[in-house]
C-alpha cells in the first residue's frame, strides 16, 4: 500500500477517465490497463497505484476494493465508488467525483494563494526593517557623527525615534508572522478548532469558512444522492465532509429536523442553511424532481462565493501590508533626514 496520496487534480482526472471509458463499454480491468499504459513514467504515485489495482481487479476485486488496497485515493472517493457499484450508478458517481475534486482543487489553490501572498509580504517587511536597523540607520548616525563630532540633542532625538519606530514595527511583524506560522501548524493538526474559533470571530473569515463548508457539503450531498442513497443517509454521510465544526453544528440541526419528517430542502430552508433565494431554489428543485441539478448549481455558486470572498480578503490584506511597509520605511527615512536638512540650512 502506498503512503503517498493523489492530489485533488489527480483524483479528478482518474475519475473522469474511468467514467468515460466505462460509459463507452470498456470493462474495469481493461480501463485500468489502458490508464496504466498511457503513463510512461514508472515512479509516479498514480502509476504505482494503477499497477497494484490491476492485480487486485484480475483477482476478482471491485474497483473500490482495488482503490482502497492501492492506498493512493481518499477515503471519501472510495466510499462513494463503493456505493456506486452497489447501486449501479458507478458512471454517474465517477463523473460527480471528478467535478467534486476539480472544484476542491480550485478552492485549495485560492486559499493557498491567499495565505502565500501575505506571508511573502510579511517576510519582505521583516527583511526591509532588519536592513534599516542593521545598516541604514547606523550609516546615517556615523555620517552625522563624522560631520559634527556628535549629534545634537534635537538631531539625536529624530534618529532615536527612527530606531524606536523600526524596532516597534519589526517586533509587531515578527509576532504576526509567528502567529501565521502557528495558525498553519494548528490548522493541519488535531487542534484545528482553536484556529476556527478565532477566525469565526472575524466576519469576513467566518463567511469564507461557512461558504467553504457548505460548498463541500452540497458537493458531497449531490454525489451521495447520485449514488442512490436516501436523503437522510446522504445528509448524515455528507456532514463530516464540511471540515468545519460550526457548519457541522448547523447541519446536525437540519438532520434532526429531517428525523421529524421534513425533507432536506424544507429542513435547509427552515434552518437557513442557505440564502433565502437559494433555499427557495432548493425547494423548487425538490418538488420538480431536479434536486441533483439544483445542488450542482448551488455548489457552483458557493464555489464562486468562496473565490470572491478570498479575493476580497486578499484585497484588504495586500494594501494594509503595503501601507505598513511604506509608512514604516518612509517615516524612518524622514526621521534620519531631518538632521541633515537642519545642517544644510545652518550651512546655507
Amino acid at each position: 500500500m502506498s503512503k503517498r496520496k493523489l492530489d485533488n487534480l489527480g483524483v479528478s482526472a482518474f475519475c473522469e477517465s474511468m467514467a468515460m471509458m466505462l460509459r463507452s463499454g470498456i470493462q474495469t480491468d481493461e480501463a485500468i490497463e489502458l490508464l496504466l499504459s498511457s503513463h510512461t513514467s514508472s515512479g509516479g504515485v498514480l502509476e504505482q497505484g494503477l499497477a497494484g489495482m490491476k492485480e487486485k481487479i484480475e483477482q476478482g476485486s471491485g474497483l473500490s476494493g482495488a482503490m482502497e488496497e492501492s492506498g493512493i485515493f481518499p477515503k471519501y472517493a472510495i466510499q462513494m465508488i463503493s456505493a456506486g457499484e452497489a447501486s449501479g450508478h458507478l458512471e454517474d458517481i465517477l463523473f460527480s467525483l471528478s467535478r467534486y475534486y476539480a472544484d476542491q482543487k480550485t478552492i485549495s489553490e485560492k486559499l493557498r494563494n491567499a495565505v502565500t501572498y501575505p506571508a511573502v509580504m510579511l517576510i519582505l517587511i521583516i527583511v526591509v526593517l532588519a536592513v534599516m536597523l542593521a545598516m541604514v540607520l547606523p550609516a546615517f548616525t556615523d555620517v552625522y557623527n563624522n560631520l559634527t563630532g556628535s549629534l545634537t540633542a534635537s538631531s539625536y532625538g529624530y534618529v532615536r525615534w527612527a530606531y524606536i519606530f523600526c524596532w516597534f514595527a519589526l517586533v509587531i511583524m515578527i509576532l504576526v508572522a509567528a502567529a501565521l506560522i502557528a495558525g498553519i501548524v494548528l490548522w493541519n493538526s488535531s487542534r484545528r478548532n482553536i484556529v476556527e474559533s478565532i477566525l469565526w470571530k472575524i466576519p469576513l473569515c467566518a463567511s469564507i469558512l461557512e461558504n467553504m463548508g457548505m460548498f463541500r457539503f452540497t458537493g458531497a450531498l449531490s454525489t451521495f444522492l447520485a449514488s442512490g442513497e436516501m436523503q437522510d443517509e446522504a445528509v448524515l454521510s455528507s456532514i463530516p465532509m464540511t471540515d468545519c465544526r460550526p457548519v457541522e453544528e448547523k447541519l446536525k440541526k437540519c438532520a434532526l429536523r429531517m428525523e421529524e419528517g421534513h425533507s432536506i430542502a424544507q429542513a435547509a430552508y427552515d434552518e437557513e442553511l442557505f440564502e433565502p433565494v437559494y433555499g427557495r431554489m432548493l425547494l423548487a428543485g425538490e418538488r420538480s424532481g431536479n434536486m441533483e441539478s439544483v445542488l450542482n448549481k448551488l455548489t457552483g455558486q458557493l464555489e464562486e462565493n468562496c473565490g470572491s470572498l478570498v479575493d476580497r480578503l486578499v484585497g484588504i490584506v495586500d494594501p494594509l501590508l503595503s501601507g505598513i511597509l511604506v509608512l514604516t520605511v518612509g517615516l524612518s527615512l524622514i526621521s534620519v533626514m531631518l538632521p541633515l536638512i537642519g545642517m544644510m540650512n545652518s550651512v546655507g
